[in-house]
């Protein structure tokens, strides 16, 4: 068997890069199989679905693409993802303090404080 024959059966059965994706299995793994077992054995009902029901219902296909969107959500990695709002939001408040973020500069520019003396009362 070839490499060639190897990635028409994978173009044909696009399951096995879904498991791949998931860390169910490697291509190495597949590759073994392959070449061991050929295209049409039964090693393969567990990697592509034929073994299941063939009246799956939709209630399950929606259940299972929850849990496909729960896991998806639980591998996210909450600590990176507060860095790039925090690095967000400091860039927002850079640009704000430069005047892109919608100030004018031909708007008139409000006097500083200055405090009064301490040696000064309000009658002098």
């Amino acid at each position: 068997m070839s490499k060639e024959s190897f990635k028409n059966f994978v173009k044909s059965h696009p399951e096995l890069a879904t498991s791949v994706m998931n860390h169910k299995s490697t291509w190495q793994d597949f590759y073994e199989l392959y070449e061991l077992y050929g295209e049409k054995n039964e090693v393969w009902n567990s990697y592509l679905g034929k073994n299941a029901l063939a009246g799956v219902s939709s209630a399950k296909s929606k259940s299972s693409s929850m849990s496909e969107l729960i896991n998806m959500v639980k591998s996210v990695d909450l600590d990176s993802v507060q860095k790039t709002v925090g690095s967000l939001q400091k860039t927002i408040g850079l640009l704000q303090d430069i005047g892109i973020g919608g100030t004018s500069t031909t708007t008139a520019k409000t006097p500083s404080y200055e405090p009064r003396p301490m040696y000064k009362y309000f009658d002098d």
